[in-house]
């Protein structure tokens, strides 16, 4: 018996199963359309989850007095909204239902709100010069924490958007991207079953956050760039503020 018991007809993933010869024959046929362009398996349901899972510890880490009370609430219902949408897709994030998009909206924008809220309590203490913001070790700290959440927000929105949302990625229902990556205007430099994954937007929610402008990320439509525009707002005043404020401390 043959050691390829595929059947005639049956989809196979390149270099998987199959010899040389076919999988050279797979990547021609799929090389006049890239992957972030057609249909694909969806993205692994761990990497998004570890990134709300630091979301949340991260608010849990927020000083007491920064964001809303009680503390445990909001990050207990991001949780359970979270559990409920590893369930709903375990592995691969490729069922889409109403509901669900609902709730993984809904999760963001939370998390957003949440982290929003500490971030106009820090600075109105900076402003006003309360006692959480005398001492300049708290001070970084907590600003960190609260840009550091500020990231992993953003990247999540972004993820959520672009082109309908990773489900509709993974069906290819909409032909025009939110985001132009490197690899999408030189496929060459990038392998043929590339497409944009979670970590692909924290790296751009990172650098936005850090160069407050895009680097090698290009926004396409216009909530894009509108959202890209407010990160790097948010950013900007909770850095200059943090930092300023622990240099006048330090001074």
């Amino acid at each position: 018996m043959s050691t390829d018991d595929t059947q005639p007809g049956t989809p196979q993933r390149p270099g998987r199963f199959l010899g040389p010869e076919r999988d050279a024959l797979a990547r021609v046929e799929h090389g006049a359309v890239p992957a972030w362009r057609r249909a694909t398996a969806g993205e692994a349901r761990w990497p998004v989850t570890v990134g709300v899972a630091v979301a949340i510890g991260l608010q849990l880490a927020v000083p007491k007095g920064l964001g809303p009370e009680p503390r445990w609430l909001l990050p207990a219902l991001e949780a359970a909204v979270a559990v409920g949408l590893v369930v709903a897709n375990p592995r691969h994030i490729d069922r889409w239902s109403p509901a669900l998009r609902i709730a993984s909206l809904g999760l963001i924008a939370v998390i957003s709100v949440a982290n929003g809220w500490a971030a106009l309590d820090l600075v109105q203490s900076l402003v006003q010069g309360s006692g959480r913001t005398r001492a300049a070790g708290p001070l970084l700290a907590a600003g960190a924490t609260i840009w550091s959440t500020n990231v992993i927000a953003f990247s999540l929105w972004y993820w959520e958007l672009d082109r309908g949302g990773p489900v509709a990625r993974a069906h290819a229902t909409r032909e025009h991207t939110d985001f132009l990556f490197p690899q999408m205007s030189s496929p060459q430099l990038a392998p043929p079953d590339w497409e944009p994954r979670f970590f692909d937007y924290l790296y751009l929610s990172f650098t936005n956050a850090t160069a407050f402008s895009p680097t090698d990320v290009m926004p396409l439509s216009h909530w894009a760039k509108l959202t890209m525009m407010l990160q790097s707002a948010v950013s900007l005043v909770t850095v200059a503020l943090v930092i300023a404020r622990s240099v006048n401390i330090l001074g």
